[in-house]
């Protein structure tokens, strides 16, 4: 299938930082590198343990910010504070907040089709 990444702008407190994302479906919450999120000055709201894909549990500290994606607006989000070691990644939270799906065939983001159910009268 390939990798697919976006470009974006986080915010916080005045400042912004470009971002490259590899976009994992995979992935529950949304990773920033440790240079992006000290530089904007995140502060942990949180902590939650994570399995990654061979079955270690890591431990990493959550917050929030606000994420301007080209195209498609700017929300907030919740952030996973990577450390050293930790990719950016965009992941579904954050899609489904944008109202965004990965189209895995032409490697690109689009809207979602979102279904409603309304109540019998």
């Amino acid at each position: 299938m390939g990798l697919v990444y976006i470009d974006g702008v986080v915010k916080h407190g005045g400042k912004s930082a470009r971002v490259r994302f590899l976009v994992d479906s995979g992935a529950t919450y949304t990773v920033l590198t440790k240079s992006v999120w000290e530089f904007l000055g995140l502060e942990p709201k949180g902590e939650m343990e994570f399995v990654l894909a061979d079955g270690t549990v890591i431990h990493r500290q959550i917050s929030e910010a606000l994420l301007e994606l080209p195209g498609f607006g700017e929300r907030h989000t919740p952030v996973v504070l990577g450390e050293s070691e930790d990719e950016n990644l965009l992941g579904i939270v954050t899609l489904e907040i944008f109202g965004l799906i990965l189209d895995p065939f032409k490697r690109e983001l689009r809207p979602i089709r979102a279904i409603m159910k309304r109540t019998q009268r």
